[in-house]
């Protein structure tokens, strides 16, 4: 299943590659994003990634209830996959 994650942007950086990447929370679980295709996002703010890429912002109950949905249903298991350093 393909589906979006919302989560919580930490941190932002820019790529010397010129992208904006960022750290971004998942219920405690943070990951390297790419912040490129919402280009006003700012930290505290909450967005819907899938693979790796910010696809959207949302606010912040929208991004709880559907954390909710995902742990009933024991979709969370991808956010636990070690990352690089």
């Amino acid at each position: 299943m393909c589906l979006g994650v919302p989560g919580k942007v930490t941190a932002i950086e820019p790529d010397p590659l010129g992208m904006t990447m960022g750290k971004v929370n998942f219920a405690g679980i943070v990951k390297d994003v790419c912040l490129a295709y919402v280009p006003d996002v700012q930290i505290g703010d909450y967005v819907v990634v899938h693979v790796g890429f910010a696809i959207s912002k949302v606010d912040e109950d929208e991004a709880r209830q559907v954390f909710a949905y995902l742990r009933e249903m024991d979709e969370l298991g991808e956010l636990r996959i070690p990352q690089p350093e």
